[in-house]
């Protein structure tokens, strides 16, 4: 039976973020993800974790200035040290929650940097990052991003992914499979999950359109979970969407899979 944590950063909103750990937990919850730890003391969301018998899941490495449209820093060329000071904090925290994973966003690409040297940076910054990752028993994700939530981000496409993760040459590198994003920019959800089910070791998801909870929108989750246990995987699916109202309210579609979380 899939594992299905909450994604902090979408759902629970209702309440403070130090809150939301113990929402999650009553909800039925046994692990949990969000985007960023760093703006939190790294014991206090330790503390949360243990208190509340949660999993920390994935968070992200740094991401650049988020409030000011960043969406990951690791194309960039002009962004190279930033981006390795932030694989350090990333470990630092990681350990400290006990996460075993990390997702590197690639970022929206400068519109005067040509494709190719973008794809070079990134490719390079991926592997300055994977082997110290690996190092602290912490898995590298990637993840491709549609255009239409996030226009000029580099990522895209789940084949993009797999050609980077090849070029990069790192046995610590993964591919994270977010359902949303993929139905949106190539469909064909379950041949290409199980063609890949090797290199991805998390998943997320919401309905689309919207990117609201699974049921109100055109994917068949019902069928897609049963699948999706049925060829193996034993990682975690964050569920990374936004409530359509209140949190709880919109939980009935997980109730029957809680109980095996």
């Amino acid at each position: 039976m899939p594992r299905f944590c909450a994604n902090l950063t979408m759902m629970f909103n209702e309440v403070a973020f130090m809150d939301r750990f113990a929402a999650a937990a009553k909800a039925g919850f046994k692990g949990v993800e969000y985007l960023f730890p760093y703006e939190y003391d790294k014991n206090a969301l330790a503390d949360a974790l243990k208190q509340n018998g949660l999993t920390q899941v994935l968070h992200n490495l740094p991401g650049g200035n988020r409030g000011a449209g960043e969406r990951g820093i690791a194309c960039h060329p002009q962004r190279v040290a930033e981006f390795q000071d932030g694989v350090a904090r990333a470990i630092d925290y990681a350990t400290a929650l006990g996460c075993k994973q990390v997702n590197c966003l690639a970022g929206i690409r400068p519109h005067h940097l040509d494709p190719g040297e973008a794809r070079e940076v990134f490719i390079r910054n991926l592997q300055f990052a994977a082997p110290k990752l690996k190092d602290a028993g912490i898995r590298l994700l990637i993840e491709p991003i549609n255009t239409r939530d996030i226009p000029g981000f580099f990522l895209n496409y789940s084949q993009q992914a797999l050609d980077i993760i090849k070029a990069a040459g790192s046995d610590n590198l993964f591919l994270q499979y977010d359902i949303y994003h993929m139905q949106i920019m190539e469909g064909d959800l379950a041949r290409s999950i199980e063609a890949n089910l090797a290199l991805i070791p998390h998943m997320q998801l919401a309905d689309n359109p919207g990117r609201h909870e699974p049921g109100t929108g055109e994917i068949n989750f019902p069928w897609l979970f049963q699948f999706i246990d049925r060829i193996g995987y034993k990682g975690w699916i964050g569920c990374e969407y936004k409530p359509a109202a209140a949190t709880e309210a919109g939980l009935g579609w997980i109730k029957p899979y809680l109980s095996g979380a």
